[in-house]
């Protein structure tokens, strides 16, 4: 379930080092007109800029602005470079807003991994207001403390300007206060390979294939079994590339054993754990080491590999964590190795084994992949070695990410191989498969969407004389996603890309095939993401006794005066197909239910036993209340609705007269945990198990409308919304 505040990328403390004495809290030092040290992140229909004529003190404030299209939001982020001792922190700053609706202005801090957040989202700033300090504190946990980054944020429209930030740690000033002394561990001192894992080249992969599957086998067992590794007494990295070149000398058999059996036994004693029993009600996938038994090693190394197993584990590990109270995994002192554009030999078969691992033992959805997990790792090992360059690396990257199928996972952030393979620059239409065509839904900017003579209902056959039926199947293996219909959610959005200022589009109009060229635009300069919406406000009534709330611009803020007027409606639509901008679960859901309803249960996984997940007590939603609302509620769906928005519907789905209308969603829920791979590629997986109460899957399946429709042509050409239609039928059906 990502929400806002989980899209913060974390940056740990021991990659930044400049003095206390520089925090750039009131954006005077620049460089190339930018406030040094901060960074942006959000919707792109915001400007961000240095204001040098409405600062609160000193030469500059920073200033946020909404645009146009659909309302987002926009945050400015800045990483403390160190962790402090102390109990509470709170920041500060003047804040000036002008005309800020649906949505808030405020202040963020985040303490990570998942310790403590405030937004300001319960008292934010609205409206029209002159320079007003504001203050959020929040609990500290030096030990557990990764990151501490700060900001300010505008949800909605608007503009605000932010100046003068503080920070104080129990009162005293940040730049007085307790750094917390950082633990070096012996991992991270060893530094032999830094430049390069010194492998090059594997020569004949077909007789090395199996020995390679073995020792990405074993490698990743050790990693998150042996204790000595979960101390951090190794650079588990750098110990494959010790160990690769002994591997490739061997002989497969009993020199290979051998070869193993003393790399285990250099690592250190073993001491037997105590057994640890687990209701078997709560098993929801059991670790899968059969590969131990069956690949056919000698019994001295699977004796061994079972100590390992079986061996006494430290409480805390130094390459995985699971979040405080939410329980997904947490990829910890993992390298990007970022400077390795296209990393060498060794470490494109670490990327690999470092992927394949961690689905293995920390994906909850493992079970759902649909094919022998062990056969793509054997796949993908003459992939990762035969790649000749940057973009090869990195698309054999993005299509081992897309065998898990998991819609969170893909190759996020600005990767700029990617853009350049698929093109930066994009026609200004919106695109939507509608009827198992490729529809123009919309325009991406209004006016230049006009100026390519396409107007919406038009059917996209072909782009530069390659057929959309084509363009689907090459892109298949490169959109990761939980299932079909978000696949082609994704395609859509990129169907009409290019490196060029021009593509040609054939097109099909009333049945007459027509062609047209179509000027593009770069993309940081356009908002490619569009979809259909009944209204862009949070809230209206679409009759006197039907209301409506488009759930991607709803506020927590917002309810209490929505419930006044809403509270005796015959109906209430809740449009989902969207992405939630707050998070108001329990909120609505304490206004929708006359009782406390299970709605969710979860699965997570062990540190204890790798590849272990087990169920918690399922969760519910609402409480006794005899006001609820007693109307029907009808809730809209399509593959748009994704992660959170499906967490959502779940949860309104219990309302005693819900109906859910659409299609099937998105199918990937789990709050999401990230990590790199060599040469700075971001990725991320679903990291726990989203289930209904009954232990219903819901990854790759989805929200299951009750009743399921879809836009039609005819309805997009008219400008319809079949499914406000639709459920309005339903509220007024007796």
């Amino acid at each position: 379930m990502k929400s806002l505040s989980l899209t913060i990328v974390i940056v740990f403390f021991a990659s930044l080092s400049f003095s206390q004495s520089s925090y750039n809290f009131g954006f005077e030092s620049l460089k190339n007109g930018e406030p040094v040290d901060w960074s942006t992140f959000g919707g792109n229909n915001y400007a961000f800029f240095l204001d040098s004529t409405e600062s609160k003190s000193g030469n500059y404030a920073a200033c946020i602005q909404y645009i146009e299209d659909s309302p987002d939001f926009k945050a400015l982020a800045f990483t403390l470079p160190e962790n402090f001792e102390g109990k509470k922190i709170t920041l500060s700053g003047f804040i000036k807003t002008e005309e800020v609706t649906d949505g808030y202005a405020g202040l963020w801090m985040r303490i990570d991994p998942n310790i403590a957040f405030d937004n300001m989202s319960q008292n934010g700033v609205t409206g029209t207001t002159d320079w007003q300090e504001y203050t959020i504190t929040l609990d500290l946990n030096p030990e557990k403390t990764q990151a501490i980054v700060i900001g300010g944020l505008l949800v909605g429209k608007g503009k605000m300007w932010l100046d003068d930030l503080r920070v104080s740690i129990d009162g005293k000033d940040i730049k007085d206060a307790q750094i917390l002394a950082k633990t070096v561990y012996p991992a991270e001192l060893d530094s032999a390979f830094d430049k390069g894992s010194m492998i090059q080249y594997i020569p004949d992969i077909d007789s090395q294939l199996i020995k390679l599957k073995q020792l990405g086998l074993i490698w990743g067992f050790l990693k998150y079994h042996h204790p000595e590794i979960a101390i951090g007494n190794y650079n588990w990295d750098y110990e494959l590339f010790r160990v690769l070149p002994k591997v490739l000398e061997s002989q497969k058999g009993a020199e290979l054993d051998k070869v193993f059996i003393d790399w285990i036994q250099g690592l250190g004693e073993l001491v037997e754990g105590s057994p640890v029993s687990v209701d078997e009600i709560k098993i929801k996938l059991l670790p899968d080491l059969e590969w131990i038994h069956s690949a056919g090693y000698s019994e001295p190394l699977v004796s061994l590999l079972n100590q390992v197993k079986n061996a006494k584990r430290p409480a805390d590990h130094y390459y995985i964590g699971l979040q405080p109270m939410v329980g997904n995994p947490e990829f910890k002192n993992e390298s990007n190795y970022d400077e390795m554009t296209y990393p060498d030999t060794g470490f494109r078969l670490l990327a690999l084994y470092r992927f394949w691992n961690i689905i293995h033992y920390y994906f909850p959805y493992r079970n759902l992949i649909e094919e022998d997990w062990e056969e793509v790792l054997t796949t993908f090992i003459p992939k990762f070695i035969e790649a000749k360059n940057e973009t090869e690396y990195t698309l054999t990257s993005l299509a081992l990410i897309g065998r898990i199928h998991d819609t969170h996972a893909n190759v996020w952030g600005s990767n700029p191989i990617l853009a350049e393979y698929f093109g930066q620059n994009y026609a200004p239409l919106a695109l939507k498969f509608v009827e198992d065509q490729a529809v123009v839904i919309g325009y991406l900017d209004q006016d230049l969407g006009r100026d390519t003579g396409l107007e919406v209902g038009d059917i996209i056959t072909a782009v530069n004389d390659r057929t959309v039926e084509e363009i689907i199947a090459w892109r298949l293996d490169y959109t990761p996603a939980s299932n079909y219909p978000t696949k082609l959610r994704d395609i859509a959005r990129n169907l009409l890309r290019t490196n060029e200022p021009t593509l040609r589009v054939t097109y099909k109009r009333n049945g007459e095939i027509r062609e047209n060229i179509l000027e593009t635009v770069p993309q940081k300069d356009i908002n490619t993401f569009f979809e259909l919406s009944y209204a862009d406000t949070a809230f209206t009534f679409i009759s006197e006794d039907i209301a409506y709330i488009n759930h991607g611009l709803l506020q927590r803020s917002q309810l209490p005066k929505i419930w006044e007027v809403i509270e005796n409606c015959k109906g209430l639509i809740i449009d989902i197909r969207n992405y939630p901008s707050d998070f108001p679960l329990y909120d609505l859901s304490n206004l929708l239910m006359p009782e406390s309803l299970p709605f969710v249960k979860i699965s997570m996984g062990s540190l204890e036993h790798p590849g272990l997940f087990t169920f918690i007590d399922p969760i519910s939603v609402g409480s006794t209340n005899e006001n609820y609302f007693k109307g029907k509620v009808v809730i809209l769906i399509n593959e748009t609705s994704q992660s959170s928005a499906e967490f959502h519907a779940m949860a309104y789905k219990q309302h005693p007269q819900a109906t859910v209308i659409g299609s099937t969603t998105a199918a990937a829920d789990g709050n999401v945990s990230p990590f790199y791979l060599p040469g700075g590629i971001r990725t991320m997986i679903s990291g726990i198990g989203i289930y209904y109460p009954d232990g219903t899957e819901t990854q790759r399946v989805g929200i299951i409308p009750d009743i399921e429709i879809k836009p039609s042509l005819e309805g997009i050409r008219q400008g319809r919304d079949e499914l406000v239609e639709k459920a309005i039928e339903i509220i007024l059906t007796p």
